[in-house]
């Protein structure tokens, strides 16, 4: 029998995950509730559910699992309305915006017994559970280095409602990081410290975009941030965020190791391209194929992982210890950047579980 999810948030990321929830054969969408009434009822007529209240919705006892979809100003409120009612939750990213609200999150879900669990999924994706399974059998050999680039001038020349993108809890790091961060320990588990320097470049951004074209935003995070990481496993990692650059040829991310180097694809996506360098072995760069699928936009592969587990006992992937530690590496990150030092890290989490070959598009492991 599928498990009932109730929605909470009918913003722009939903759509996804209302039209995915229907692909996957364990689950199924009961209800759906926002803070704009019309915009709960718009989804529920598309996608044959209920439009309610957050109360209604955290009430009904057939919904075993809330999906938290809200801004993440929001995020820790509305995850711990749904634990306290008893509920599983699955979030949005971020976690939540401070380590001590995620470690909250954690100690009421283990109280209570209810499992929660937080995007990105997409290190669940066909390229990425791929890239994991290369550097497990050993093809680049020892792991020495992994780097990452999330480069733009921001998103006010394209996104309705920006603003957000510059308060607390978002920019450039908190916004994309949790993908490059969480697909970065899926390959070379958990980060031990950190270092990084950021800046403001332009305390004001003019919104280029309808409907609020020539609104001013006045920022408040860092939007460059220059990271490095060491991971317990003794490689080095950078990651370089921003919204003040214009253009790049950069990678997404790439790993090199000990035999060989690993050109790993968007984090942000389930996908298209792995491509390999080993000396001796490859003539330059070589796509490999994939080992797994979900290629496509999967996005609610973790809630469906999650849901399985539930009824099977086991771990789920996309955990919110997973999450808690991601989040502890951008905060430590941004800690760095203002007080110039070394910053070590108080989690730490093991690598979740790789997928099992041969799974479908429409089912994750029982």
């Amino acid at each position: 029998m599928a498990t009932k999810v109730g929605i909470v948030g009918c913003g722009n990321i939903c759509g996804i995950y209302f039209k995915n929830i229907e692909r996957f054969r364990n689950l199924e969408t009961k209800a759906c509730a926002d803070i704009i009434m019309e915009s709960a009822a718009a989804k529920a007529e598309e996608f044959h559910c209920a439009a309610v209240s957050v109360d209604e919705l955290l009430a009904d006892p057939e919904i075993e699992i809330v999906l938290n979809l809200t801004i993440p100003a929001a995020h820790f409120s509305v995850a711990m309305r749904a634990l306290e009612a008893g509920k599983h939750v699955y979030s949005e990213k971020p976690f939540a915006l401070t380590l001590e609200e995620a470690q909250q999150l954690l100690a009421t879900a283990q109280k209570k017994g209810l499992r929660i669990g937080c995007a990105p999924d997409t290190f669940l994706g066909g390229a990425h559970q791929t890239c994991r399974k290369l550097i497990e059998d050993g093809w680049i050999g020892e792991p020495v280095s992994v780097d990452g680039f999330i480069l733009s001038h921001g998103p006010e020349r394209w996104h309705a409602n920006p603003e957000f993108f510059y308060k607390k809890g978002a920019g450039p790091l908190m916004d994309m990081g949790p993908y490059y961060i969480t697909a970065m320990i899926n390959m070379l588990g958990p980060v031990k410290t950190v270092a990084a320097m950021s800046r403001i470049s332009f305390p004001q951004r003019r919104i280029e975009s309808k409907p609020k074209f020539g609104t001013m935003i006045d920022v408040e995070i860092p939007t460059h941030v220059s990271g490095v990481m060491e991971f317990a496993s003794g490689a080095i990692g950078t990651l370089i965020t921003s919204f003040d650059t214009w253009a790049n040829q950069l990678p997404r991310i790439e790993v090199h190791g000990t035999r060989g180097s690993l050109a790993v694809p968007d984090p942000n996506q389930f996908g298209p391209v792995v491509k390999i360098n080993i000396p001796g072995r490859t003539d330059g760069w070589k796509e490999v194929p994939f080992c797994y699928g979900f290629l496509e936009n999967s996005r609610g592969v973790g809630l469906s992982d999650m849901a399985n587990a539930i009824q099977s006992g086991r771990p789920h992937r996309a955990s919110g210890q997973l999450a808690t530690h991601a989040l502890d590496v951008m905060l430590s990150l941004l800690e760095a950047g203002e007080v110039k030092r070394h910053v070590d890290l108080s989690t730490t989490v093991e690598k979740p579980a790789i997928l099992p070959m041969g799974l479908t598009e429409t089912e994750t492991e029982p």
